[in-house]
């Protein structure tokens, strides 16, 4: 049987159609629907690996955790990493295609529609509902002609399409109208449901701007969602740092300083570490801002020589290495751990056309070179014996991914590598990584989702100075609660028996 489809579009990016979607997962995975997410086209630097190995944008992994299955590279056939003001790494299927600029990636639109539909056509045949979330806006006219994510999406699959406009930012009613008036017939005929997202206030105060927009628009209102604080899902778009730094600045507790840098890649890596009572994690991108904190993490990035230029360029790179050397914690991640060693050479131009090599930070004797593989894996790990906080976690087994093109050697006296990995995608395949210096105070990894290991986080973060309290943080825990109130909170907001009927699974 080929899966009903609800098509979930936005007025605007960051409107709130990744949450909406998962919201949707969840509670029709609650109602004992066999559902899945799909976005044809995601543009993300914050990405996850599946348990094959493959590539996907991070709120397509956050949809399928929250509908209770597995992600899969089918959920998001074409994800775009930009590297630039008009240039991304397209990933296909979960694997590197080419890198193009803007103009050249709208000349490849057939080739990309095939793989699009074909995905969606699989996953179909697999679920009984497909919950598919749009890109931005279907209002931009000037890319309909390219269009592989939105309108093209719902008209290929005769998805019911909601329409979501967030209040939060303003001119909602304009946007919702804008938005349909922008739209060819064909499509206008296939929004089914307008939805108001981020209000805040008393709702009973809108029901007169609730109806005028109805009247103008043609098009029922389905509800009204409210401003969800802290809400504790996954975020995809840095965007979301600025509340991030912004809630970070309450005096007390252990001070640890991420450097935002411009191209910064999977941050969720960190949000573990601020969930912990007495940790304080704040993004900085300036001297002033980072001050002397207990310490400071440098993480993944789309483009390592890029940013480490940039982080030389604030001065911030000379004080690190001035911290590090007063005895401050300095823990890299991936991009991060890169900047740390020796050197990064790219004689390929595998990050940088034509080319480059730059110094790091020589903070550990590690030298790093890029290569065209792309290594993406889910792994487990062995924390080996070590210096400093490791020697409380020695022997203990996590678990995280690593998604990388460079290539890192040890290279001299004074470091070692702390982690045995066992490559979990295909052939099970041992290596050793990362490395950390003699007192165990400077240390890098490729492997993402270190700090959701509980005892190794906990392990660093007493090595700060930080004081544990008995119970436990489950970020696995806290994330399936997140979806639950999440859902609570869509359920009672939209009417969900008319959801159900415009998916065609009844009432």
């Amino acid at each position: 049987m080929t899966a009903k489809v609800l098509m979930v579009q936005g007025t605007a990016s960051s409107a709130g159609k990744s949450l909406l979607a998962a919201a949707l997962c969840r509670i029709f995975s609650q109602d004992g629907v066999r559902v899945a997410p799909f976005k044809a086209q995601n543009m993300a630097l914050n990405s996850f690996v599946t348990p094959e190995g493959r590539e996907i944008g991070r709120s397509q992994a956050v949809q399928a955790e929250a509908a209770g299955i597995s992600p899969h590279v089918d959920m998001n056939p074409v994800l775009l990493k930009p590297e630039g003001d008009a240039r991304s790494q397209v990933i296909v299927m979960g694997r590197p295609w080419q890198t193009l600029p803007a103009t050249s990636y709208y000349e490849r639109k057939q080739v990309l529609w095939e793989q699009v539909t074909a995905a969606l056509a699989r996953l179909r045949e697999r679920y009984e509902l497909v919950v598919i979330e749009g890109a931005g806006s279907p209002a931009e006219i000037n890319l309909r002609e390219s269009d592989i994510v939105n309108m093209a999406v719902a008209r290929h699959a005769d998805a019911p399409v909601l329409l979501v406009g967030d209040i939060d930012r303003g001119g909602v009613f304009a946007s919702m109208v804008g938005t349909l008036v922008l739209l060819e017939e064909e499509e206008r005929r296939l929004i089914k449901g307008l939805v108001i997202n981020k209000f805040r206030g008393d709702v009973n105060l809108f029901q007169s701007g609730l109806e005028m927009l109805e009247q103008r628009a043609g098009v029922p209102v389905l509800g009204v969602i409210p401003y969800l604080h802290d809400l504790h899902v996954a975020e995809e778009d840095s965007v979301a740092l600025e509340d991030a730094s912004a809630m970070a600045s309450v005096d007390g507790g252990v001070d640890i300083a991420v450097i935002r840098l411009p191209r910064i890649s999977n941050f969720d890596d960190f949000d573990a570490l601020a969930l912990e009572p007495g940790a304080r994690v704040r993004y900085v991108n300036t001297k002033r801002e980072l001050g002397r904190p207990d310490a400071v993490i440098l993480p993944g990035t789309k483009h390592t020589i890029a940013d480490l230029g940039w982080l030389r360029a604030q001065g911030l790179s000379a004080r690190i290495v001035e911290l590090a050397r007063q005895g401050i914690a300095v823990a890299g991640i991936c991009g991060g751990y890169q900047m740390l060693g020796r050197s990064i050479a790219d004689a390929s131009g595998v990050e940088s056309p034509g080319g480059a090599e730059c110094v790091g930070l020589d903070l550990l004797p590690v030298e790093t070179e890029f290569a065209a593989a792309k290594e993406t894996h889910q792994v487990w790990a062995e924390v080996l014996p070590g210096p400093g906080f490791l020697a409380a976690v020695a022997g203990e087994k996590v678990t995280g991914y690593e998604i990388h093109m460079g290539r890192s050697q040890l290279s001299g006296d004074g470091a070692r590598p702390f982690l045995r990995l066992t490559r979990r995608s295909g052939q099970p395949v041992e290596s050793l990584d990362g490395a950390v210096d003699a007192a165990g105070r400077v240390w890098g990894t490729y492997l993402h989702g270190m700090f959701d290991n509980t005892d190794f986080r906990r392990a660093w973060l007493h090595s700060l100075g930080w004081s544990p309290l008995d119970q436990k943080v489950d970020l696995l825990a806290v994330r399936q609660a997140a979806y639950d109130r999440l859902a609570a909170a869509v359920r009672s907001s939209l009417d969900m028996d008319r959801v159900r009927w415009i998916a065609g699974l009844g009432r």
